[in-house]
């Protein structure tokens, strides 16, 4: 049996959702695992919580990859299994559906060009942050604002005018990579909907 099957009939029979296999040199192999998604209905009452993946999910899986790839009799010197971090990459139209009104980072495969950038964004960018949402078409698409973003104390004047929204639609064919983009609040969870203040 293949690598890649032996590691993702492991990592589903555990109950996880298997996010990317990576080999690296010298027989490092890293397996990144998260928490199953299940899309909330729209009848449901509480916002669901946050779920993380744990040390002891990796510890689980671990084990029982050591265990399958021996079986199996898979070339590799050093497991390590993780959870997919706050850059977490998106692959599959089920990532773009659980992570719609994030911030993320996509990198095309080509340049958008000129007439895509209708003058208003340099031809040659392939790399773009923005929120990501359903397109009108039904594909996807990231929204983006090039305003700088406002320092700390900084004070700013009511009377300008913020900087126009600009949207890019794309498929998933188009991406190279997309990930969420790694941003860190340390104000913490109170500030979100839903979240009482300890």
């Amino acid at each position: 049996m293949a690598l890649q099957q032996v590691v993702e009939q492991t990592v589903t029979g555990l109950g996880y959702d298997l996010v990317e296999i990576e080999r690296s040199a010298g027989g490092l192999l890293r397996v990144t695992i998260d928490l199953p998604w299940v899309q909330p209905s729209a009848d449901a009452v509480t916002p669901l919580l946050d779920q993380f993946v744990t040390v002891e999910d990796c510890e689980k899986v671990t084990r029982q990859l050591q265990f399958a790839l021996e079986v199996d009799g898979a070339e590799y010197k050093r497991l390590e299994v993780s959870s997919p971090g706050i850059d977490r990459p998106l692959r599959h139209e089920q990532d773009f559906t659980r992570f719609a009104g994030s911030i993320i980072d996509i990198t095309l495969k080509a340049p958008i060009g000129v007439a895509a950038a209708a003058g208003q964004v340099n031809a040659t960018r392939k790399k773009f942050r923005g929120l990501l949402s359903r397109a009108e078409s039904g594909g996807w698409q990231i929204v983006w604002s090039e305003e700088p973003p406002v320092k700390p104390g900084q004070k700013v004047s009511k009377k300008r005018a913020p900087a126009p929204l600009q949207a890019l639609g794309f498929t998933l064919d188009e991406i190279r990579d997309a990930r969420l983009a790694p941003i860190v609040d340390f104000k913490g969870r109170a500030g979100k909907a839903g979240a009482t203040p300890a």
